[in-house]
Formats: C-alpha cells, structure tokens, sequence
C-alpha cells in the first residue's frame, strides 16, 4: 500500500461492469437510483464514476479511511454481535445531506483543490485490503465512511477476497442502489444496512434522491436475502415529527417485522448547526411508534445509558433478554449459537455465527 497525492481521482479507476451501453456513444450507469447518462469526458452524479474513450471508468485500488470497529457502530445488532468490523472507505458519494457526519469523504470530489483529498489516499489490491481486515482480527469486512454503492465493483472485487478468507461481508449504505448492483453484489456480500433518511419527499429531493428508490432497494435487498438492517437518524425539525416517524415505521413493517430499525441521535455537523442534538425522550418516542407498528426489532443508538433498555435484544416470544448492550460493550446471554431463543426456542432472525448464511430471515 503506498500514498499517492500526485494524480486526479480519474486515475484511480478500472474499467466498470454496472453500465449499459447506449447510442450515440454513450453509456448509462447502472450502479445508483440515479442511472446517469454518460457522455464521453462526463462524470456521473457522484463525481467518481466517469465515461472515458475505454467506456465507463469507476473507483478501483485504494483506500481512503480504514479503522476497525465494532459491529455494532455500523449498526448491525444481528449480525454477529460483539465481532469487529474492519471498515474501508473511498470517496465520493451520490447525495449531498447537509447533516453529513463523514462529509471530509463523502463530499471530497466537490472540493475546487484536490490536494485537500488525495493526499489521504492510500494505494492497495483487493487481497491486501481483506488481508488487514484479518491481521487485524476481524470477523467482518465492511465497505462504509463514503457511500459504497458507487463503489460497486471496487467492493465486489475486496469482498471476492474476504470471503476467500473466511471473513462475513457488509455494506453501510444510504439505500440508493440499483437491482442490477444488489444482484451483482449479492454473491460475495452478507449484509446491507440503509439509512432511511426520512419519509418525505421534498426531504428526499434537497439532499438529491428520491424516496421510492430507497424503499425500493430495502424490499430488494430483502427478497435476496441479505441480512437487511435499516437506520433513521432522527433529526430535530428535519424528520422528527410522529407522523412521519409512524410512516417510516409502516413502511418498514410492510416489507418485514424482522427488519431491525435504528433510531439514533443526531448531533450538529457540516452544513447543519443550527440545532441542537436528538433528545432522548425524541429517541425514546420514535422506538414506541417501531414497537406500535409492529416492528420486534426497535433499538435506540447514540445515546448510551439514556434511552433505558432499548439497545438490547429481546425475544419477541417469551421476552427473554437475548443480547445485553451498553454503548459497544456487547454481552450474548440467552440465545444459542444457531440463533435460538434458549428460554423458549424461538429463532431469532440474523447472522449469529460464522457459517451463517442469514439462513433465519423470515418472510
């Protein structure tokens, strides 16, 4: 792995495989909702994927953040609990939320001079990138920090090799993937977490999506059986309203009660600082609407010790405390490693262990 801060973003790519070729010379992208149309010497939406004379170009071979983490930061509360989560990222990103809290990443390509971000790049293959993750001790591979879907085929690629090596496979993601890239990555990826940003189209346009792709790629992502958990963070005076709140709730309902939703703790960054954190009882209001609309798997994040015992896992059967949480101090107490309830036998969906294929999503 050697630092590179002397070529464009441009260089550091490879021929792309989510594209769809199109008259005139032109192609489409088929890796995000956005499905850009790509002239030659065009850039998508996100800045990272372009048309080049070879076709379309897309991020390929370096690294800009790595850290391991626990698992449970990413969320996943069913996957693995208390594993470590070695997570890389890139740059670039195919939304601009003005309440990004990994915007030094994710919105680096908009930045007039690029010394600001290549000269966090970093130079590495696939097999080094899964590697480290196993030097390092852990058990999953997470592709995160940056908004991963754009960054399809370089995360294909790593993940081919993590799972040669034993390692389970995750993304954390805003949810604006296509079929045709959930399908594409499904081979070599266990887990897809979605920020559900909120219910609300004029939301959904002002950081430049739109609602129905999202919800979309959970219900997608579902039917492949991926191991799907789904986050709102719950923002004052943005997303905050009960109403809205119950709206996403159903809508996660609609697809499946098992679906775990996060609702977590917004605190002032980037573009937005003109307001104040999320409020426990606003955390602890939006977990009771989850639990109302019949969702089993509500967990409240980001505020460990006030929001009382909704970091922890319950069977929704017999109520047995299954998974004991404070922060990302992660205690197993009452479940078996096939995910079964040992009170009462109930399988609890998720991956439990390592040879768990999400074999327990329910339908």
């Amino acid at each position: 792995m050697t630092r590179d801060s002397n070529h464009s973003l441009d260089d550091l790519t490879h021929p792309g495989q989510l594209v769809q070729l199109v008259e005139d010379d032109s192609v489409r992208c088929l890796a995000c909702s956005h499905r850009c149309l790509l002239h030659p010497g065009r850039h998508g939406i996100c800045q990272v994927r372009y048309r080049a004379a070879d076709g379309l170009r897309v991020p390929w071979g370096y690294v800009a953040g790595t850290n391991l983490d626990p698992v449970e930061k990413k969320p996943f509360f069913h996957f693995l609990p208390g594993s470590g989560a070695f997570t890389f990222g890139m740059l670039g990103c195919n939304f601009h939320c003005d309440f990004c809290q990994n915007w030094q990443s994710s919105q680096s390509p908009q930045l007039t001079d690029p010394e600001n971000f290549l000269s966090w790049v970093e130079r590495i293959s696939p097999i080094d990138l899964a590697g480290m993750a196993v030097r390092r001790g852990a058990a999953v591979l997470a592709s995160s920090y940056n908004e991963p879907v754009i960054t399809a085929e370089w995360a294909h690629a790593v993940f081919s090799q993590a799972k040669q090596m034993g390692l389970k496979t995750i993304m954390v993601s805003n949810g604006y993937a296509t079929p045709e890239c959930l399908e594409y990555l499904r081979p070599v990826m266990d887990g897809y977490k979605v920020d559900l940003k909120s219910m609300r189209e004029e939301n959904y346009r002002a950081m430049g999506g739109q609602l129905k792709h999202v919800l979309a790629a959970i219900e997608k992502a579902h039917a492949l059986r991926y191991w799907v958990e789904v986050v709102t963070l719950v923002i004052p005076g943005f997303n905050d309203d009960p109403a809205e709140l119950w709206d996403a709730a159903r809508a996660i309902r609609g697809i499946s009660p098992d679906l775990p939703w996060h609702v977590t703790g917004f605190h002032p960054d980037y573009r937005m600082q003109d307001r104040g954190p999320t409020q426990p009882a606003t955390l602890l209001q939006a977990a009771e609407i989850g639990q109302e609309a019949g969702l089993r798997y509500v967990y409240a994040g980001n505020l460990p010790g006030k929001v009382s015992s909704l970091e922890n896992t319950y069977c929704p059967g017999c109520q047995a405390l299954l998974v004991e949480r404070t922060g990302y101090r992660v205690q197993i107490i009452g479940m078996q490693m096939d995910g079964r309830c040992t009170s009462c036998g109930r399988v609890i969906p998720g991956v439990w262990s390592a040879s768990d294929r999400a074999t327990n999503v329910a339908a």
